[in-house]
């Protein structure tokens, strides 16, 4: 099966040289090229991509928005959200998470790191780059800033309640950036096993993938950041 791939950066040259790594691959293809948030919610939908190489910051419709666009129409429930950013350590790493993205890079990324990001989440899974994990997410969502914290982490009582002990402890493993292969180590599962918890506590918290439950385990209060 062949990835569809669309590029969304307002850098001109920089889509080029997306485009010829991704073309390069016998299992992935470029169906679309955007300058703006605004064209890559069009083009997502008329060229049909399963995976989207997002640009934060672009003029007029910023990738932030045009992630929450996009995850929010349930007829793109598909596709997959990777978010490009020069520094993967600022602000905007939370923003794209919240907005439903699947992950991030940082547009230094090796190219090899990003074809096999493109592969990851386009499998369905979560792609939490090495040098974003666990702390960063962690103290980035912590600080919250917008003063919906307490909002937030009351929303999901109910539905972390619906959680199985074995969900909750799978979740907050999850949250710690491990795989299921670690996970089911740690548990003394299969890694099986440990994907049908993670399937089952999707679908109970209303998350799209893994990088959703990431999310939802700290701003529920069910995980807190250790203290640096």
């Amino acid at each position: 099966m062949t990835i569809r791939v669309l590029l969304a950066d307002d850098q001109t040259l920089l889509r080029s040289a997306f485009r010829i790594l991704v073309d390069s691959e016998p299992d992935m293809e470029v169906v679309g090229e955007a300058a703006d948030g605004a064209q890559a919610v069009t083009l997502t939908r008329s060229e049909r991509a399963d995976v989207v190489l997002m640009d934060i910051r672009m003029p007029g419709t910023d990738g932030l928005a045009a992630t929450r666009t996009i995850t929010a129409d349930p007829a793109l429930a598909a596709v997959r959200v990777i978010m490009l950013t020069t520094f993967e350590v600022d602000e905007y790493v939370v923003g794209a998470l919240r907005a439903g993205a699947s992950g991030f890079l940082g547009k230094g990324a090796e190219p090899e790191e990003l074809l096999n990001a493109i592969r990851i989440v386009a499998a369905g899974e979560a792609l939490l780059s090495p040098t974003a994990t666990k702390g960063l997410i962690a103290r980035f969502l912590a600080q919250g800033g917008d003063g919906a914290d307490e909002q937030r982490a009351a929303a999901y009582g109910e539905r972390l309640n619906a959680l199985t002990g074995r969900e909750r402890e799978v979740l907050v493993l999850v949250a710690g950036g491990l795989s299921n292969d670690e996970i089911g180590e740690r548990l003394d599962v299969s890694p099986l096993t440990v994907k049908t918890h993670v399937n089952r506590a999707m679908a109970k918290l209303g998350a799209r993938d893994r990088a959703q439950l990431v999310v939802t385990a700290y701003e529920s209060g069910l995980v807190r950041p250790r203290a640096e």
